[in-house]
C-alpha cells in the first residue's frame, strides 16, 4: 500500500502513460495480483490455482476447455493447475454425462475447506487494497470490469 503513495508523487504518473487506461488497468492488475499471490502463499497457491479451485468449488462443473476460455490461459497451463490440484485432492475430473469424451472439473470436500481458506485470505488483502473506493465505487468499478471482460453488463 505504502508504494501508491510513493508512485503517486512520480512524475512519470503526468506522462501520457499516467493516463493510459490500459497501463492503469494493468498496473493495477499487477498490484492487486501481487497481494493476492502473498495472500495465497502460505496455503500452497498462485491466483490461476485459486481460480480454477474456485471455479470447481462454485459446481459449474467446467471442462478443461471452457476453464482454458475463461481463464484465458493456455490449455497446457490449465492441466498443469488441474494435475496440481488434482495431487492435493481439491479437484477431481470426472466424465461428463452429456458427453463422455469429456472430463469436467468437480471439487471434494478437502477443495471445498482449502478454497474456503484462500478466499477468506483473498478478501483479507482486497479490502485493503481496494480501501481508496467507497462502496458506490466498489460496486461501480466492479461493474465496469465485468463489462470490460465480457461478461456482458
Amino acid at each position: 500500500m505504502g508504494e501508491t503513495t510513493q508512485a503517486t508523487a512520480s512524475p512519470l504518473w503526468a506522462t501520457t502513460v499516467g493516463s493510459d487506461p490500459a497501463f492503469l488497468l494493468a498496473r493495477a492488475n499487477a498490484l492487486s495480483l501481487a497481494d493476492a499471490t502473498s495472500a495465497l502463499a502460505p496455503l500452497g497457491l498462485k491466483v490461476r490455482s485459486y481460480s480454477v479451485l474456485a471455479l470447481a468449488v462454485a459446481g459449474a462443473r467446467p471442462t478443461q476447455r471452457e476453464l482454458s476460455e475463461f481463464l484465458r490461459l493456455d490449455p497446457s497451463q490449465v492441466v498443469s493447475v488441474l494435475d496440481d490440484l488434482e495431487r492435493r485432492g481439491w479437484v477431481r475430473r470426472e466424465p461428463d454425462p452429456n458427453d463422455r469424451r469429456v472430463n469436467v472439473v468437480v471439487a471434494t470436500d478437502a477443495g471445498r475447506d482449502a478454497c474456503d481458506r484462500a478466499r477468506t485470505a483473498v478478501e483479507v488483502v482486497q479490502r485493503a487494497h481496494f480501501s481508496v473506493l467507497d462502496d458506490d465505487e466498489f460496486e461501480t468499478f466492479t461493474a465496469l470490469l465485468r463489462r470490460l471482460a465480457g461478461a456482458g453488463e
